[in-house]
């Protein structure tokens, strides 16, 4: 695709967790949090590439995405940054989207099954000209100006200065969270700030997976649990095992994932309890997942984790 290769790679911006709300309502905009796959969107010549988070090309997972995204852009030079979400009626459903994320090239009966959308919020790049140092009230007006809306995209709207409304219509709706932009503010590539904070209704963490527990009864061959951790100064810190929310499906292909993975030590930077040192299957960190959870104890570990799926690098 040489048309979207010209146009100069951009990694995405990050939101940090609002440990407040902010009091000036005014200053910020509100989104939906849509809990689909983080995606830029590299648009020219009629052509549209799709990259993750890491900067993967996505493309050929999503075509009917990157066929619509080049569709609604005609002739124009784009670099959108969005989700690519799969609904569950009117719900975006993380649960389903699983069922297309590691599906490097997906047939005609698994897109019709699991159909996905690009959500687009907000405009990088356009014309040749960077948007970068535009103020985001300013990316979003241009934005909603292009007439993107298609089968396979669509940019729903942002609410001005309606902070506390949206949160609380969202937890109404029984939608995960809300993202909150500051309108004065630039788009830093690949940086985590507070001009951008995300409201989860639930709790959640990015862990990776560092080893996995048998199953008992029926699950005797599978994973029972996976014991899980975030990345630290010292390396790997133990945030305890996660062992609901599985579905038989999931816990037989993360278990045939995780065998692959088998290493002969602890990738944990601490000693672990010994009623799980005893049991464990240690595994190469390299998977990431998503875990919803109560809270924290005192100690650092989840208490009450729930799984919600395997999340890209």
């Amino acid at each position: 695709m040489a048309g979207a290769g010209r146009l100069p790679a951009i990694t995405p911006m990050l939101a940090t967790a609002a440990r407040q709300l902010p009091a000036d309502d005014d200053a910020w905009s509100a989104e939906i949090k849509w809990d689909g796959i983080r995606a830029l969107a590299f648009v020219s010549a009629g052509e549209a590439v799709l990259r993750g988070r890491d900067g993967r090309e996505i493309s050929a997972s999503y075509p009917e995405v990157a066929a619509g995204l080049a569709a609604a852009a005609g002739r124009r030079s784009l670099i959108l940054d969005g989700e690519i979400v799969a609904f569950d009626g009117a719900r975006p459903s993380f649960a389903r989207l699983q069922k297309r994320m590691h599906v490097a090239r997906p047939g005609p009966a698994l897109k019709s099954a699991v159909p996905v959308r690009y959500v687009a919020f907000d405009l990088l790049h356009q014309a040749g000209r960077s948007l970068l140092r535009n103020p985001y009230a300013q990316r979003r007006a241009m934005l909603d100006a292009l007439g993107l809306e298609t089968g396979a995209v669509s940019v729903p709207p942002a609410f001005p200065g309606e902070v506390h409304a949206v949160i609380d219509a969202s937890r109404q709706l029984g939608l995960e969270g809300v993202m909150l932009k500051r309108m004065r503010s630039y788009y830093y590539p690949g940086r985590r700030t507070g001009s951008w904070l995300k409201v989860k209704h639930v709790l959640a963490a990015d862990v990776v997976i560092g080893g996995w527990l048998p199953g008992t009864g029926s699950r005797l061959s599978l994973a029972g649990s996976v014991i899980v951790g975030q990345r630290g100064p010292a390396g790997l810190d133990y945030l305890g095992q996660v062992g609901s929310g599985f579905t038989t499906s999931e816990l037989r292909e993360l278990t045939t994932r995780l065998r692959q993975l088998e290493q002969p030590g602890s990738p944990f930077a601490e000693p672990l309890p010994p009623a799980v040192t005893r049991r464990a299957h240690w595994v190469r960190p390299v998977l990431n997942a998503e875990v919803a959870y109560g809270e924290l104890t005192p100690a650092g570990r989840l208490r009450h984790p729930v799984w919600r799926g395997l999340r890209p690098a």
